[in-house]
């Protein structure tokens, strides 16, 4: 596991998963490693998202998801593209999407910006 995981992942992969460096995440059966042609049905995908909620939802959105809470999270599109494992900037900027929580985020901290500096000229003396 990447040593920068989320501690949520973390702690599922400890449940869930062997404790060898190299254990599988999704097994068959038999605990052999998956194809991306028996996945779905191996881990009854369809019938799994739809009982938590989420019909519809693909595996690939998955790491949609991350890169994108990675790109709310602060991530810049260099820090983005290293995750991802991609060269190219155009894919790590679908990322990051504009949100109004972020834009409450970016205002608020320049506020606070704006304040420490206002007390840095306010305590000076002419």
């Amino acid at each position: 596991m990447p040593a920068a995981a989320v501690e949520a992942l973390r702690a599922h992969l400890a449940e869930f998963t062997a404790a060898d460096a190299d254990a599988l995440v999704f097994t068959g059966d038999k605990g052999a490693l998956l194809r991306s042609g028996n996945f779905g049905r191996a881990v009854k995908w369809t019938r799994t998202v739809a009982a938590v909620g989420l019909p519809g939802f693909h595996f690939h959105d998955l790491r949609h998801t991350g890169n994108t809470l990675a790109a709310a999270s602060g991530a810049s599109t260099r820090e983005l593209m290293q995750r991802m494992g991609h060269a190219s900037m155009r894919a790590a900027l679908i990322y990051q999407h504009a949100t109004s929580e972020r834009d409450r985020e970016i205002a608020s901290a320049m506020d606070r910006r704006i304040a420490r500096q206002a007390r840095r000229k306010g305590g000076q003396s002419s």
